[in-house]
Formats: C-alpha cells, sequence, structure tokens
C-alpha cells in the first residue's frame, strides 16, 4: 500500500496485540460538542426556557433520549421527547452544514489508521442521519463500520455499541483501543471490556484501570494505541450480551 503516513512501527495490529480502533464521533472527531449545547439553549429559550450551565456536564455525550428527557425535566416545558428530539437534530444538521471542524489530530490519525490497515469503527449516540452528514467531512473511506445510537437497543452509557462494533469487526473487545471524550461514552467503553483512551472534551476525567487520558488527539497516534495493549494479552472473549441488562 503506497501512503503519504510515515510508518510509526513495522509490527502489525494483531502482532502488537491491537486488534481494533473504535471511536466516538462528537467532541473526539469533531469539535461539535458546544454545537448540541448552542441547539439546546436556543431551541428552550424559543420555549420560554434557560439552560443552567450547569445542565451542561450531566447531557454532555449522551443519547438524545437522556439529555433530551433531562432538560424536559429540568426546565418543564411542554413539549414532547420526539418532539424535543426532531427540533435538536435540525438545529445540529443546519450547523453542521455551515461549519464542522476537526478535533486538532483528527484527520491525521484518521489517515494513519487507515494507511496501516487497522480495521477501525466509529461508534456514536448521535442518530445515523447525523452521522451520515459529519462522514461527508470525517471520510467514510476510513471506517470499515459505523455505529448510529439510534441502531442499537441500548446506546451509551450501555455497552451495547462498542460489543458491536468489536463484533462486527471480528475483534475481540479486550484488544480494542476505543478513544472517547465523556464520561457516558467512556462508561459504555468500559463496559464492554475495552481499553479507553479519554480526551476530555467539556468534562474533566481522571485516569484509571485500563483508561488513559490525554490532553489532546494529537497525542495519540498507532504507536501509542499499540502500547495499550500487550502482544500477550490473549482473546477473553466478548463480554455482555447485546440488548440485555
Amino acid at each position: 500500500m503506497t501512503s503519504t503516513v510515515p510508518a510509526t512501527t513495522t509490527r502489525t495490529a494483531e502482532e502488537s496485540g491491537l486488534q481494533a480502533v473504535l471511536l466516538d464521533m462528537d467532541g473526539t472527531l469533531v469539535d461539535t460538542e458546544g454545537f448540541w449545547w448552542d441547539v439546546e439553549r436556543e431551541v428552550f429559550a424559543a420555549l420560554g426556557h434557560t439552560l443552567q450551565e450547569s445542565w451542561r456536564e450531566v447531557v454532555v455525550g449522551g443519547p438524545m433520549s437522556r439529555s433530551a428527557g433531562f432538560l424536559i425535566e429540568a426546565t418543564g416545558a411542554d413539549i414532547a421527547l420526539e418532539e424535543l428530539s426532531v427540533l435538536l437534530n435540525q438545529g445540529f444538521e443546519a450547523r453542521i452544514e455551515e461549519h464542522l471542524p476537526l478535533m486538532p489530530g483528527a484527520a491525521r490519525l484518521l489517515a494513519e489508521l487507515h494507511a496501516h490497515d487497522v480495521p477501525t469503527a466509529l461508534v456514536s449516540a448521535s442518530h445515523r442521519r447525523v452521522i451520515d452528514r459529519v462522514l461527508t467531512a470525517l471520510g467514510a473511506h476510513h471506517f470499515r463500520l459505523t455505529v448510529a445510537g439510534d441502531e442499537v437497543p441500548r446506546t451509551k452509557p450501555h455497552p451495547d455499541p462498542y460489543l458491536l462494533a468489536a463484533t462486527g469487526l471480528g475483534a475481540d473487545p479486550a484488544r480494542c483501543a476505543v478513544v472517547e471524550d465523556t464520561a457516558t461514552g467512556v462508561a459504555a467503553a468500559e463496559a464492554a471490556g475495552c481499553r479507553v483512551v479519554v480526551v476530555p472534551s467539556v468534562a474533566p476525567l481522571r485516569p484509571g484501570p485500563g483508561r488513559t487520558v490525554v490532553k489532546s488527539l494529537e497525542e495519540v497516534d498507532l504507536r501509542f494505541l499499540r502500547s495499550l495493549i500487550p502482544t500477550h494479552e490473549g482473546v477473553r472473549g466478548i463480554r455482555g450480551v447485546l440488548g440485555t441488562e
């Protein structure tokens, strides 16, 4: 394979213990967490309500049903969850059509993973129609599969999306590296048994067992991801059953 991306190591993903890389979208690859909050504030302002800044950490990274449900309950707004979800998705889609900034280091990391033929998946709590729009900017060719929040029985913080992605790539979750930015996404990845790299976007997160925290994607490359999973670490099988507690 010809590539302009320099190889960081001569080992393959299999030889290093790493089988696949699973990437979150909002706040991890694209700088859109602020977009969601701006849209939420605007929609609720039109309904006659002001959102408290402290609520931002509650709704960040969550599935639409949880985030929107929380805001309805917190404000007492007279709107149904389905109607609010439509308004939020429409507002977000309008914003990304105008401008979709990538996080620093995202384009370089995706190009490197693709150049080395590392199985890579996009795993997001956002709905399919939103993901498909964002893929135009990210480059759909960078991902062997994508998982949307409205395509799984339970989305983040449940492990289902990451278990589904690992299964789709034929990988053991214990040998997958996940890159996330929120506590909700980290909880999902850890519940699936994956190694996690955290690049906090809104709320700070601390390192922990199987969890590494970095300041930016610019600190993350293939060599770094391979180092998270030792070569001697064997296959442990898929943890959990999709759609069950």
